[in-house]
C-alpha cells in the first residue's frame, strides 16, 4: 500500500513522548480491530510503519487512518502489511474547515443523504458523525450503494 501523508499537527492526542508513541498507536489500532493479525507499529520522527496481515483491503486502510490521524504522525508506512487486492476504488479526503458529513457525501455522491455511507467507511477514524475536524483524513468509498 506504500506511504500516506498525513497533517501532523492535527488528531487525537495518544502520547506524550517518542519512546511511547508505537506501544499507543498499537493499542488504538487494536481497540478499533479493523482486522490486522501479528500487527506491528513502529514510530520514528513522525514516521508510522505497520506491519502484519490484513484480512481485507478495507482493513489496510482503516489501520492506515487510524495510525496517521493520530497528533505527531506525518506519514505512515504499509509496504510490509500483506492485503488480498484491493476490488473497489476508495478515494481519501481531508476534512476542511466547515465540511459536514453531509456536504461530503453531496460533493462525492451528489446527495447529503448519502452522509450515512461514508461514516461507515470511517466508523473507526470518526467515532460520532457530528465531530469532525479540519486536517482529519477519511475514506471515501467510490460507489454510494
Amino acid at each position: 500500500m506504500g506511504l500516506f501523508d498525513f497533517a501532523k499537527d492535527i488528531g487525537k492526542k495518544l502520547f506524550g513522548n517518542d519512546a511511547e508513541a508505537s506501544d499507543k498507536i498499537k493499542e488504538e489500532i487494536e481497540r478499533d480491530n479493523p482486522g490486522i493479525s501479528g500487527l506491528n507499529v513502529s514510530y520514528e520522527d513522525g514516521v508510522v510503519s505497520l506491519s502484519g496481515d490484513a484480512d481485507s483491503p478495507d482493513a489496510l486502510e482503516k489501520a492506515v487512518l487510524l495510525a496517521g490521524n493520530v497528533k505527531g504522525v506525518g506519514e505512515v508506512k504499509a509496504d510490509q502489511v500483506t492485503a488480498p487486492p484491493q476490488t473497489a476504488e476508495v478515494e481519501y479526503y481531508v476534512i476542511e474547515k466547515g465540511d459536514t458529513l453531509s456536504a461530503i457525501a453531496k460533493r462525492f455522491y451528489g446527495d447529503a443523504n448519502a452522509y450515512p455511507r461514508v461514516f461507515e467507511a470511517n466508523r473507526e477514524v470518526i467515532k460520532d458523525a457530528d465531530l469532525i475536524f479540519p486536517g482529519q483524513k477519511i475514506r471515501i468509498p467510490k460507489s454510494a450503494g
